[in-house]
């Protein structure tokens, strides 16, 4: 028996048919005239698709109208395409992000060890950090590092639990609080008071950290923001919302960490 019809069907099918072709989100997304970000709705299955859109899908996709809507997926088809990514499904992933908080305290703590001196780096460029570095992973290694759950809001990404846990940090005597002036704008910075634990951080967990800092930590508040606001999983959620860790498997470059042009079979050893 088919599967049912919906638009999340239609949508994966449709994300299928164009790694096929070798298309980029941004390259259908231009033939078609809509958005990348209304693309990438489509694909996950959160946006309706009028039957003119559909029919321009079927076209420069090169497949039949019928084709494309029918549920029932064409073996050799379908399965050349799905072995292009080597990515688990939603179920095999841990896709509910559970807050490890001693790791998140000790990954704030080794970003403020780095960063702390760094006159830029306020609340603002810091939550872009940990943003980077929890979504960078888990694109990479389809698992969370910290768990944080991040929600959109108007200046970026913001890990929902930072408040509470930067509170219990400044009452423990872990880290300060202090105001100062940067362009003549009022900031909030921490300095640490103590050094990270890095004992429960795994080697590969320390390599994304490390890249991040050296990548965006100079940068200003308006460039990280800004770039975050690029950033597929950031673009396609709505305000204040909370932003999946699924949204990675969605970027391209330069936000992607991820090589994907390997297929299955020549990169199994």
């Amino acid at each position: 028996m088919g599967e049912e019809l919906t638009y999340k069907n239609i949508g994966r099918r449709l994300a299928e048919f164009r790694k096929q072709k070798g298309l980029s989100q941004e390259d259908l997304a231009k033939r078609v005239k809509i958005s990348r970000p209304s693309l990438a709705q489509i694909e996950l299955g959160n946006r309706s698709i009028s039957v003119l859109e559909l029919n321009k899908f079927s076209i420069i996709l090169g497949i039949s109208f019928d084709h494309l809507l029918s549920t029932d997926s064409s073996p050799v088809e379908l399965q050349e395409s799905k072995a292009v990514y080597k990515i688990k499904s939603k179920e095999e992933r841990i896709s509910v992000p559970q807050l490890y908080v001693e790791k998140f305290r000790n990954t704030l703590l080794y970003i403020l060890e780095k960063c702390a001196g760094k006159p830029n780096v306020g609340e603002t460029v810091l939550n872009k950090l940990l943003y980077f570095i929890d979504f960078n992973y888990y694109e990479l290694y389809e698992e969370h590092l910290t768990g944080a759950r991040y929600k959109k809001l108007p200046y970026g990404p913001v890990p929902q639990e930072l408040d509470i846990i930067i509170n219990q940090m400044i009452n423990n005597g872990q880290i300060q609080r202090i105001k100062t002036e940067y362009f003549g704008l009022q900031q909030t910075r921490y300095i640490p008071l103590i050094k990270a634990d890095l004992k429960d951080l795994k080697a590969t967990e320390k390599v994304i950290i490390d890249s991040v800092i050296e990548q965006m930590s100079d940068w200003s508040a308006n460039i990280i923001s800004d770039y975050s606001h690029k950033d597929i999983p950031w673009l396609v959620t709505k305000e204040g919302k909370e932003i999946d860790y699924e949204l990675t498997f969605y970027r391209e470059a330069p936000y992607s960490v991820r090589s994907y042009d390997e297929r299955a079979q020549g990169h199994s050893k």
